[in-house]
């Protein structure tokens, strides 16, 4: 990717923060908003662990890694790419005709439309949960396993960004101005906060390759905590190029189907 992009699309977001922070006071019950949310997510999965020992033969901190990694990603998806989330009304206003003339990628155009500033609170918050339940598992982290375990993890996130370009490129077909079927799939998406071991054989084929979820949670924990088919979790970079070519090749196709509103 071309290095005066980059520069670009963090001047873009650099002018997002700055209008944000001019409402300090909104910006701050924002984020505590988006922690209180987090803290009961893990009051949710304690209250359910005081019953149970474990589900399915995952601990406690395994699924708190899963709701942690689901957080980061979704974070990093709200912070820097959250103007994915507007692809529908952008095409329903015919916003796209001034993207289409500019010397700078559609796709990075709409990313930087908008910024979420609560995923800054979703990745410290998803953060603090992956290390705490990292520092209550006995793994033996060698150089080597630290380096991987960090590649695992950026393309558990790339995987969420991917597949939320993917369905948000899908408002080129339906012509709604609201990303119903983007919001849809990420509902589905929470399903991956918990093991995906938990669910019939339809909903694992469905999480784990239809729309690889269970690569964003379920097996970059299972490679992390060295727990269950531990291997799988290395595949997961695999997964992130595939879907990151797919959401492009999806965005593209949409892109050249795009019709103009006529303003």
């Amino acid at each position: 990717m071309n290095v005066h992009w980059l520069r670009l699309y963090a001047r873009l977001m650099g002018a997002h923060v700055r209008s944000i922070l001019e409402y300090t006071g909104d910006f701050w019950i924002m984020m505590a908003g988006t922690a209180v949310m987090q803290v009961v997510n893990v009051v949710f999965l304690s209250a359910i662990f005081a019953k149970v020992p474990a589900i399915n033969g995952w601990s406690f901190w395994a699924v708190v890694a899963m709701f942690g990694m689901v957080a980061v990603a979704e974070g990093v998806g709200s912070l820097f790419f959250e103007g994915m989330w507007s692809l529908a009304w952008l095409i329903n206003q015919a916003d796209i005709d001034y993207m289409l003339v500019r010397p700078y990628p559609v796709v990075l155009q709409v990313s930087s439309v908008q910024i979420g500033p609560h995923g800054l609170t979703n990745i410290v918050s998803g953060g603090l949960m992956v290390g705490f339940a990292v520092a209550h598992v006995d793994v033996d982290w060698t150089v080597g396993r630290i380096a991987l375990a960090v590649v695992v993890l950026l393309s558990a996130i790339a995987i969420k960004v991917a597949i939320n370009l993917a369905t948000n490129a899908a408002s080129f077909w339906m012509q709604s101005p609201s990303p119903l079927f983007a919001m849809a799939v990420h509902q589905a998406g929470d399903l991956a906060r918990f093991p995906l071991s938990v669910y019939p054989w339809a909903l694992k084929a469905a999480l784990g390759f239809a729309l690889p979820f269970a690569f964003v949670s379920f097996f970059p924990v299972a490679y992390l905590l060295g727990h269950g088919q531990a291997w799988v979790g290395l595949l997961t970079p695999l997964v992130a190029i595939y879907s990151l070519f797919v959401a492009g090749w999806i965005f593209s196709r949409g892109l050249r189907r795009y019709e103009s509103a006529g303003n």
